[in-house]
């Protein structure tokens, strides 16, 4: 398939993300043997050109701990030189058991103390208090009492784990983001049993596209930063990322860097922000402590940060500043007929829908203009098929479950973003990478 330089091989669990083949097809041209793992053979990183070797994983979703004993398994063969976390449960598990995988693989990634500072958002937003950063409005719920403002109700925590949770954590699911109509409080007492925790209640940033700052961090200090602006999510309330365009912001940098130097970060972060509309002041949504969906793009426009990422666990210098070119966009074709579908079929509180002829105008002028896809490459065309037909099987499931046809894909009966390992906030505010 490609020749090796050296027999070291770097392991990437695989997800219905792109972000998987992405580290593919970034490190392996470069001679480094690539090793996917999933719960299931039907991840599109498993039939890339670029995958040398499949394993079968535990579903973390299912088994948190074997799927950390399989992860540890990986580390311990010779070859492999580091592990890519790519979900909120690998980059959990392995700074959960940072020490035991140093003993055998390089770990760029935060302490466990570091990391719940981040998956734990309300001390999140305390370490962005400290940093100068400003943040919406949240409290939890129980400590909640304006319910005549525009809100929504969210996670505490952004993955379920038993540090998390307690002792019944997989017996719960903490749940996704809902808007609150004003005037009507949720069912507190339900909310937090069927999310198994207290959840927050935070007030709505009336604005569905997303800055995201991007960076690799070593020991406190920044060696690689990328950002972009969400243009249309999956639905047109926001959602994960259908089409994106790189920019540079100066305050936006400042802001993202304030915060990660603040944490004394390590290893890769998503800075998610949302920009008030009101003040044009950036307000924090959350940190994502792993590789992000929309990485393809990120590396297409020259911010190669698999590779910053693999130089970094192997001490190679990474150059100083590395640049990308920003008015650049890229799409999730799978993303666009999402958007488009929700501009046709759906409904969402306080967001005014576009126009589909509009809408299919934007989305078909940004195609020919800006011909970037996640998936979809001419030398590697396979993960965009098997993404394709994954989609499908998950569409007709979809609309055998609802007779009428209802349930668009990517939300639930009730309206919510489920939790697909890409943390969302509510319509008019949503994020999702």
């Amino acid at each position: 398939m490609h020749e090796s330089s050296a027999d070291v091989a770097v392991f990437v669990p695989g997800i219905d993300a792109p972000s998987t083949v992405a580290c593919l097809r970034s490190l392996r041209p470069r001679g480094i043997r690539t090793i996917v793992g999933s719960e299931t053979a039907t991840t599109p990183g498993a039939v890339s050109r670029y995958c040398d070797e499949f394993v079968r994983l535990p579903d973390p979703g299912e088994d948190l701990a074997a799927y950390g004993d399989a992860l540890l398994s990986v580390a311990r063969r010779p070859d492999v030189k580091t592990i890519v976390p790519v979900r909120e449960e690998d980059v959990y598990t392995l700074a959960r058991h940072r020490e035991t995988f140093a003993a055998s693989i390089a770990t760029p990634w935060p302490t466990f103390e570091t990391l719940r500072t981040v998956q734990d958002r309300i001390e999140l937003f305390e370490a962005a208090d400290r940093a100068g950063v400003a943040a919406p409005e949240t409290a939890l719920l129980d400590e909640w009492d304006d319910w005549d403002r525009e809100t929504i109700v969210k996670p505490r925590y952004s993955v379920a784990t038993p540090e998390y949770l307690g002792p019944t954590y997989d017996r719960v699911a903490v749940g996704s983001t809902a808007y609150q109509t004003p005037g009507t409080p949720p069912n507190a007492a339900a909310e937090i049993e069927r999310r198994g925790h207290v959840p927050l209640v935070q007030e709505r940033v009336a604005d569905s596209r997303e800055y995201g700052f991007f960076a690799l961090y070593d020991r406190g200090e920044a060696v690689a930063t990328f950002q972009h602006c969400q243009r249309r999510g999956w639905e047109y309330c926001g959602g994960p990322s259908a089409y994106r365009e790189s920019i540079y912001l100066p305050e936006l940098e400042a802001d993202g860097r304030a915060l990660l130097d603040e944490l004394e970060w390590h290893g890769l972060a998503m800075v998610e922000f949302l920009r008030d509309p009101t003040t044009g002041e950036f307000k924090l949504m959350e940190i994502n402590p792993r590789f992000w969906s929309s990485l393809p793009f990120t590396v297409q426009a020259g911010a190669d940060f698999p590779f910053y990422y693999w130089q970094l666990a192997v001490d190679e210098p990474i150059p100083g500043n590395p640049t990308y070119e920003t008015g650049l966009g890229g799409h999730l074709l799978r993303g666009e007929l999402s958007y488009l579908h929700s501009v046709l079929a759906e409904e969402y509180p306080a967001v005014e829908r576009p126009s589909p002829w509009r809408a299919a105008r934007d989305v078909g002028l940004s195609l020919v203009r800006q011909p970037r896809f996640d998936y979809a490459v001419r030398d590697d065309p396979l993960p965009f098929l098997r993404d394709g037909l994954n989609v499908l099987r998950e569409w007709v499931e979809d609309w055998t479950a609802d007779p009428d046809g209802e349930l668009p894909a990517g939300f639930d009966a009730d309206g919510r973003v489920p939790d697909d390992g890409d943390p969302a906030d509510a319509p008019g505010g949503v994020t999702a990478e």
